[in-house]
This record gives structure tokens, C-alpha cells and sequence, in this order.
């Protein structure tokens, strides 16, 4: 118990607020108001599943990287706290949880499950001979919306793969942010990122750009599926909070960097999910 209490710190286990509200809102747009409990739970099992799998074999493809680096050098694999053998079989369980879990759902989410899976893979290396790593990050966390659609629907709808964009997008910019901590560890170790090539401010600008991209399809998403003023107040005000994350951060201070991260973007899925709850099930749905 000790060794998973461990392996689910190593993956930051809370940063799956980043994803699950973001696949419970495509499933509340693909069934018009809540699915079966079955679903709703497979889809969980699915979410948690893919995400502890993802984050945990990154930790473990990036064990040598984040050694080198004193901002990540007290990670737990590096720490020897938990030990490559035990986290590669806590990831494979993971693996095998989500894979189970799209199995159970429908045989269409059976047979896309693998393409997650090489996404997650491919991300963990990306870093070494691309800058583009931040929006193939964005296209790991921008399949949630997309898979839960799959899941109630059994089917792909371009409204969906849209919101899936936005997600993309947003998950794009945050994480373009988050790598500016990293710049001259990148530059030194002759690894790729977007502040390595652009420095903190070029970035910066580039993760406002790409947040602003998130906003209008999101704002899409509501003229697509038709949804009512309470899914357009959510997203003013998951606008709003990426408006005053950037307000946070200036090229010469990234002090409040973490808040950034973590705290405003947990609260920008979270809205967008909760406002459209409240538009599904009050104003536009059933």
C-alpha cells in the first residue's frame, strides 16, 4: 500500500482534474443529460486508468532527464523512493485497467483504445527532437472529451472533435507556461521546448495565443450543440480565469508559476464542466 500511496504521488494523481471533467462534459453533450451509471463509471475506470498509466510511464521514460534537473531531482524515481521495476508494474496495471474499462464499454471504444495509448508513448519522448511536445501533450489530454463521446455514442461527431481542439489548445498553452521553469536545463541539456526556442516572453505570448484559440472553440462548441446562456457564462468565466493566469505571470516573474498551473486550470475544466451540467440539465438537454 505504501508503494502505490507512492506511485499515485509520483503521478500527481490530482492533476486528473485536468482531463476528467473535460470527458464528463463530452459525455453529458453525446447523451444530452447523464447515461447509464454504468457508463458514467466505466468511463471514470477509463479516465483514471489511461491518465495514471500515461503520467507514470513518462515518469519512467524521463528518470535519467529528471535526475539531472534539481527541480525535478527529488521525484520519486529518481529519489529512489519507488523503483523502475515497481512503477513500470503499476503503469502497466494502469494500462491494463483502461484498456479493460474500454472494452466494457462498447466495441468501438475497444478498438480506438490503442490509439491513446501510442499518443501517451510517443509524448514521453517527444521532448528530445521536438518543440511540438506541448500540443502533442495537448492531443493526450484532448482526447477526453472525444473518448467519452465514443462511449455513450459509439460514434465520432465534429462538434466533439472541436471541443477536443479546444482542450488540445488549452492544454497547449498551460503547458507551454509550465516549461518556461525548465529553460535553461533544456537549453543545456539540448532537450526541445517551446521557451528554449521562443525564451520566457516569445512564450508566454505564444501560450496566450493558443488560450485565446481554446476560448473560441469552446464558445463554438455552445453554436454547434446548441447550448443555452448557462454553458456561455461558464465559458466568460473559464475565460476570465485564463485572462488573470497570464496577468499572474511577466518574463522577469514566474513566481506564482504553480498557482498558474494547477489552481486556475483545475478551476477552468471544472467550470466548463459544471456550467454545462447546469445547461444540459436546466436549459438546452434532459
Amino acid at each position: 500500500m505504501e508503494k502505490l500511496k507512492t506511485f499515485l504521488n509520483m503521478i500527481k494523481v490530482e492533476h486528473t482534474l485536468f482531463a476528467l471533467p473535460f470527458a464528463f462534459t463530452g459525455m453529458l453533450l453525446a447523451a444530452d443529460g447523464l447515461p447509464s451509471v454504468m457508463t458514467v463509471v466505466w468511463i471514470c475506470v477509463a479516465v483514471l486508468g489511461a491518465r495514471s498509466g500515461a503520467m507514470g510511464f513518462n515518469r519512467i521514460a524521463d528518470a535519467k532527464i529528471d535526475a539531472k534537473n534539481p527541480r525535478t531531482a527529488g521525484r520519486d524515481i529518481p529519489s529512489g523512493k519507488i523503483s523502475m521495476g515497481e512503477a513500470t508494474l503499476y503503469t502497466v496495471i494502469s494500462f491494463g485497467v483502461y484498456l479493460f474499462a474500454a472494452w466494457m464499454l462498447n466495441p468501438l471504444c475497444l478498438i480506438l483504445s490503442p490509439i491513446p495509448l501510442l499518443i501517451f508513448i510517443l509524448y514521453s519522448y517527444t521532448k528530445r527532437f521536438t518543440a511540438l511536445c506541448h500540443i502533442v501533450l495537448g492531443v493526450a489530454l484532448g482526447i477526453a472529451p472525444i473518448g467519452a463521446w465514443v462511449a455513450v455514442r459509439g460514434d465520432v461527431s465534429f462538434g466533439i472533435v472541436l471541443l477536443g481542439l479546444g482542450v488540445m489548445a488549452w492544454v497547449a498553452g498551460f503547458d507551454i507556461i509550465y516549461a518556461c521553469q525548465d529553460i535553461d536545463f533544456d537549453r543545456k541539456e539540448g532537450l526541445h521546448s517551446i521557451p528554449r526556442y521562443l525564451g520566457i516572453e516569445g512564450s508566454l505570448i505564444l501560450a496566450r495565443i493558443m488560450h485565446m484559440a481554446a476560448f473560441l472553440l469552446f464558445l463554438y462548441t455552445k453554436y454547434y450543440f446548441g447550448l443555452g446562456w448557462l454553458y456561455f457564462a461558464g465559458i466568460l468565466i473559464s475565460g476570465a480565469i485564463m485572462v488573470y493566469e497570464h496577468r499572474l505571470l511577466k518574463p522577469e516573474d514566474l513566481s506564482k508559476l504553480g498557482m498558474a498551473f494547477f489552481n486556475l486550470n483545475a478551476y477552468i475544466s471544472l467550470t466548463v464542466f459544471i456550467f454545462t451540467a447546469l445547461d444540459v440539465f436546466f436549459i438546452s438537454g434532459g
